[in-house]
């Protein structure tokens, strides 16, 4: 991660949270807090980033999928990712989740901890957790055994056979119960819920591997109006907790939830700012909105 870029993530982070970073130092121009030690299975985000891409490249046969893409996402931001069809969105998360492997460039989570190095699972024991469009929850166990079939937990057979719940644990499956808006359902059957409950059910199987950072794609795509509001208030309610990046077209959902919103055409960041600013800019209505 070059310094230039960390330092002016640090300013960023610094300044969105009322914090006055120190003078720089002859030591290398940080503020001594930057030199702590880093903790094991501690995200280290003291320079304001906890997801950084630069000059990321992948090519398919020939197709330029992803190109010099650069992209930076601060702890407890809920950044929304729009464009059109093949604009690199997917490819975006299966190069962060570990799928597929970039031919350049650089992927970190957090300042210390470098993507590019670790597999898929590896990955997902580090803090990232992804929701693809459509639902995969066990749709013959109730709301609750999926959620706690979802716990951090030694998944060997005889583990397995002999486990249960201790009191965090309890307590942790009620509370994201109550966040995902299905205490009501705790003992319904997966396959009875609807479109809308699954996608919520998958979120909280998420949720219970207390992620860092979560990947969201088309999260409302299906779901009536009614579920879509709820979908943004249960949003709300993770950001700060947890880094968000949202993949959706539905620009009213957009509206509810975003602070910043990231355009990409041709696998590259075409355009950045605010729902407005993004949506007044000519080169995102010439390529994505229309007129």
């Amino acid at each position: 991660m070059t310094p230039d870029l960390m330092e002016s993530g640090a300013q960023r982070f610094a300044k969105s949270h009322g914090i006055v970073l120190a003078e720089q130092t002859e030591s290398g121009g940080r503020s001594a807090g930057y030199g702590r030690p880093t903790v094991q299975g501690e995200v280290d985000v003291a320079h304001g980033r906890i997801l950084y891409l630069e000059d990321v490249n992948v090519s398919f046969d020939g197709f330029k999928a992803i190109n010099k893409l650069s992209l930076d996402i601060a702890p407890g931001e809920l950044r929304c990712i729009i464009g059109p069809n093949g604009a690199g969105k997917t490819t975006m998360m299966d190069i962060i989740t570990g799928k597929t492997r970039p031919d350049s460039g650089t992927v970190y989570f957090g300042s210390t901890i470098d993507l590019l190095r670790h597999k898929e699972a590896e990955i997902a024991q580090l803090g990232i957790g992804r929701k693809f469009q459509k639902p995969t929850v066990f749709e013959q166990l109730t709301v609750f055994e999926n959620l706690e079939l979802a716990l951090k937990t030694d998944k060997g057979v005889k583990p397995s056979m002999f486990f249960q719940l201790d009191s965090a644990q309890s307590d942790r499956l009620a509370e994201v119960l109550q966040t995902i808006h299905l205490a009501a359902s705790v003992n319904r059957m997966a396959g009875l819920l609807s479109h809308g409950q699954k996608q919520w059910l998958e979120i909280g199987m998420l949720l219970m591997q207390d992620p860092k950072l979560l990947l969201l794609d088309e999260p409302v795509a299906g779901m009536t109006d009614e579920e879509t509001a709820r979908t943004a208030e249960l949003f709300l309610t993770l950001k700060g907790k947890h880094s968000l990046m949202v993949v959706e077209h539905d620009m009213s959902f957009i509206r509810t939830i975003s602070e910043i919103v990231t355009v990409l055409c041709d696998g590259s960041v075409l355009a950045q700012g605010t729902l407005d600013e993004v949506q007044a800019d000519e080169r995102v209505i010439e390529v994505y909105l229309g007129r």
